[in-house]
């Protein structure tokens, strides 16, 4: 297999390509690999409603609280785009509702929406 570059795995996570992300991660690729905006594989792949992916990624160590660079969490990005598929999983996979600025729950709250459960 040729390894892919770094932009063609942010865009794995971009579109959902979930078998070849995760194909990529378990051969040796950083699970919370960050593009220049502090953006995760698992954020991108939140923020554009892949909750398969985002479950696989968690599964193998992506860090579900890790903050991007403007100090949003990939929860609070998928509370953002209403993916609720996406909201189960990370807080399946412990992801905190407080962290981030604004957090999860406080953008939920801004929407007039409850923060679904697990």
């Amino acid at each position: 297999m040729i390894e892919p570059t770094a932009d063609q795995l942010f865009d794995f996570a971009r579109l959902g390509e979930t078998a070849a992300l995760l194909e990529a991660v378990d051969a040796g690729t950083d699970p919370d690999l960050a593009d220049q905006q502090g953006s995760t594989l698992l954020m991108l792949a939140a923020y554009h409603g892949h909750a398969e992916l985002v479950a696989g990624l968690a599964e193998r160590g992506a860090d579900v609280n890790r903050l991007s660079g403007r100090g949003q969490s990939p929860l609070a990005g998928a509370v953002f785009k209403q993916h609720d598929a996406v909201i189960s999983a990370l807080l399946a996979a412990g992801a905190d509702a407080e962290a981030g600025n604004p957090s999860a729950r406080a953008t939920a709250e801004m929407f007039g929406r409850p923060l679904p459960e697990a």
